[in-house]
């Protein structure tokens, strides 16, 4: 009998009907949709005469295009983002597809929503016209995104045509060191392995690092994983999750101990074997810091930056060149002290109440710097209300942040939250790409933690010099 990794497991188990030895037929969990990538998926299923298969297994979320300055009631006022959200709510309506709204109490960003309202559960096959899909791994889901046509294949059938991926193991032992947290371990780990490192691959994270990281760390770690190339992330499910899942579920008894019993038959054979694997010390790592316009050319906080001539390719010396003239870095030159004008705190990798609470505990009796302007944006509604109830957000706003609406705000530039050009921003998103934030504008990667460092300070700066708890 062969022995079988995870993912393999939840394609074989969700596997309709195999079209060729690379190709199946996979059946769909759960469908979540967002403004901007589903339109031409419901034009296509108006176009052939087909209806929406399964409403009840849709989610709709709209997140990407809406303003996040507090406003009540929330208006669009951009009228293509108004079209947007106008069409969506319009294809949701008549296909009897729930719908978060600008103005829905659950609204938020369609990765934090989901596994919030208890919709993200092990064993599950979860797909979304969004690369962050992959943030599902984390509780023992396979999640990728997928296409606009592969959107309206799967409306239409709830299924989907899926090319098997090969399977990589990264494997982390050890404890995150003071001032570091997973998006520190997994920006660090795409610096090792290079933004294509686990291109085509299914990823299954393993590692004692596990055994004490929380289902919200986790689902910063998964979430980041697409930027080395992942076509999916996974964490086996083990208590941790199983906590988290029924924190945030309505199971009856009976039926929790049924799913329970499932859930832990979902890990990876003894002897299974990978297609590629990769191993890591967590006790190495130091907090991170990207210094290019790729989530890959990242350094630790007290290291100086590279230089194209540290490159062994022409391809990476011509790469390296090109970023350091867009972020006006100098090479040899420490990051720490870089002046920052802008601080976003937020975004479906670090919106959550775990990293909001963070972010307090760095700030709580300092203020903002001077001519520093410094954003957080809640990831979903409940967020933002459990951080008013607990408090955290008074700490925010009384140490001089703006305490926003929740949205996906300055993470990509499809709303009114951007940088000018020429803006420097210490931002908790997943990319730095050129124009990411807003045309010019340059981004640095780095931790919640490191965030809040930076705007009280002004600069990058090492959270491990800051007070406060981290």
């Amino acid at each position: 009998m062969s022995r079988t990794t995870l993912y393999q497991k939840l394609v074989d188990s969700h596997t309709v009907k195999r079209i060729d030895e690379d190709t199946v037929l996979l059946y769909v969990d759960l469908h979540v949709m967002n403004e901007y990538t589903s339109p031409q998926a419901f034009s296509g299923l108006d176009a052939r005469g087909r209806q929406v298969r399964r409403p009840a297994q849709q989610l709709a979320v709209v997140s990407h295009i809406i303003p996040t300055h507090a406003e009540s009631p929330r208006v669009i006022r951009d009228a293509a983002s108004l079209h947007q959200a106008d069409n969506l709510a319009r294809n949701c309506a008549r296909s009897a597809i729930r719908l978060l709204d600008a103005n829905d109490p659950q609204q938020g960003i369609e990765h934090i929503v989901t596994p919030e309202l208890g919709l993200v559960r092990p064993g599950m096959v979860i797909l979304c016209g969004d690369s962050h899909t992959t943030t599902y791994g984390a509780l023992g889901a396979l999640g990728f995104g997928i296409g606009t046509s592969e959107v309206e294949h799967v409306l239409a059938t709830q299924t989907l045509v899926y090319r098997v991926a090969r399977t990589m193991r990264i494997h982390v032992d050890g404890v995150l060191p003071f001032g570091t947290s997973s998006k520190d371990l997994i920006v660090w780990i795409i610096g090792r392995i290079g933004a294509q490192g686990a291109r085509g691959y299914a990823v299954e994270f393993t590692g004692s690092i596990f055994e004490t990281m929380s289902a919200e760390a986790r689902m910063t770690l998964c979430n980041m994983t697409v930027e080395a190339g992942a076509r999916a992330a996974l964490i086996a499910p083990d208590d941790i999750t199983f906590d988290y899942v029924r924190a945030h579920t309505a199971f009856p008894d009976a039926q929790w101990r049924e799913a329970l019993q499932a859930w832990r038959t979902l890990k990876t054979d003894d002897d299974a074997v990978y297609d590629a694997q990769f191993a890591f010390d967590a006790s190495l790592l130091a907090p991170c810091v990207t210094w290019g316009t790729s989530p890959d050319q990242a350094m630790a906080i007290d290291a100086l930056v590279p230089s194209p001539e540290d490159f062994d390719t022409v391809e990476g010396a011509a790469s390296a060149k090109r970023a350091l003239d867009y972020t006006g870095l100098t090479a040899h030159r420490p990051i720490a002290g870089t002046p920052i004008d802008r601080v976003f705190i937020g975004s479906c990798t670090n919106g959550r109440i775990e990293d909001l609470r963070t972010v307090a505990a760095i700030v709580a009796g300092k203020r903002v710097a001077d001519g520093v302007r410094a954003m957080v944006v809640p990831g979903s509604g409940r967020v933002k209300r459990q951080a008013e109830e607990e408090g955290v957000a008074r700490v925010l706003i009384e140490a001089g942040f703006e305490w926003r609406e929740p949205g996906c705000s300055m993470c990509l530039a499809m709303n009114d939250d951007v940088l000018a050009e020429g803006e420097r921003c210490a931002s908790t998103t997943n990319r730095n790409f050129e124009g990411r934030q807003g045309r010019g504008g340059r981004t640095h990667l780095m931790s919640p933690a490191m965030a809040a460092a930076a705007a009280i300070t002004g600069c990058i700066t090492d959270v491990r010099k800051m007070g406060g708890t981290q």
